[in-house]
C-alpha cells in the first residue's frame, strides 16, 4: 500500500510539473512576471498583497491576482478594492493550488490576458506544507512569515523556505509588542536558504515597501 501511495504521488507531481512548464513558457512569452505567495493563515499575506497591488497600480503597472482559498471569496473581495483584476480559486478542501487550477482560471478569465499584464500574483492557500511541492510555473516563490508567528518558522518548515526565492517578514510594526527577535529570525531564514533576499515589511505603515517594489521592478526588467 505504501508503494502505491508513493507512486501515485509521483505521478501527480509529474503531471503538475509538465503543466507548470507549459504555464512558465506562456508567462515568458507574454512578458509577465509571475509570483507565488505562500504563508500560513494569519500572516497578513492578503494585506501585504493588497498594498503591493495598490502601489504598483499607482506607478502605472498592469497587475492582476489569482487568490486561492478553501472556501469563500473574502480575500478576493479585499484585493479587488485595489482596482486590480482579481479572480478567486476555491479548492474545496485541497490545501494548495496546482498548475491545472491556475491554467483553467487564466484561460477563462474574462477581460484579462497575460500579454496585457506586467505582474501576476498568485496568493496560495494558507499552508506551509502542501504548496511547497506544487510548481505553478511562477518565476518567483515568496515565503512570508509574520512577527506574530515566531522566529522558528523557517526551521519548522524548511522545504518551503529552501524552495523560496524571496522571504517577506510581515507586520514588522508589531515587533516590539510581540517581543520578536529580528536577528534570530534572519539567522534562521539564512540557515535554511543562505543569501535569500529578505524584506521586512508592514502593510499598515508601509515599512519596507519601497525596497520590495524596487525588487519587483528589477526582477521584471530581467525577464
Amino acid at each position: 500500500m505504501t508503494t502505491r501511495i508513493v507512486e501515485m504521488r509521483r505521478g501527480i507531481l509529474k503531471k503538475n510539473d509538465e503543466l507548470a512548464a507549459g504555464l512558465r513558457a506562456s508567462y515568458a512569452e507574454a512578458g509577465v512576471l509571475v509570483l507565488n505567495l505562500v504563508s500560513s493563515p494569519g500572516t497578513g499575506k492578503t494585506a501585504f498583497l493588497e498594498r503591493t497591488l495598490r502601489e504598483l497600480r499607482a506607478k502605472g503597472a498592469r497587475v492582476a491576482a489569482l487568490v486561492g482559498d478553501l472556501e469563500t471569496d473574502n480575500d478576493a473581495l479585499r484585493l479587488a478594492a485595489s482596482g486590480a483584476p482579481v479572480r478567486q480559486i476555491n479548492t474545496h478542501g485541497i490545501c494548495h493550488l496546482d498548475a491545472e487550477m491556475i491554467g483553467k482560471h487564466i484561460e477563462g478569465w474574462a477581460g484579462v490576458m497575460l500579454a496585457g499584464l506586467d505582474y501576476l500574483f498568485i496568493e496560495n492557500v494558507g499552508n506551509l506544507v502542501c504548496p511547497s511541492s506544487y510548481d505553478l510555473g511562477e518565476r518567483i516563490r515568496v515565503a512570508l512569515l509574520s512577527v506574530t508567528e515566531g522566529e522558528d518558522k523557517p526551521l519548522k518548515y524548511p522545504t518551503l523556505f529552501n524552495s523560496a526565492d524571496a522571504a517577506v517578514i510581515t507586520k514588522i510594526d508589531l515587533s516590539e509588542p510581540c517581543a520578536f527577535n529580528r536577528e534570530l529570525a534572519l539567522r534562521n531564514i539564512n540557515e535554511i536558504r543562505p543569501g535569500i533576499r529578505i524584506f521586512e515589511t508592514s502593510a499598515k505603515t508601509g515599512t519596507g515597501m519601497v525596497e520590495w517594489l524596487e525588487y519587483l521592478r528589477e526582477e521584471r526588467a530581467m525577464r
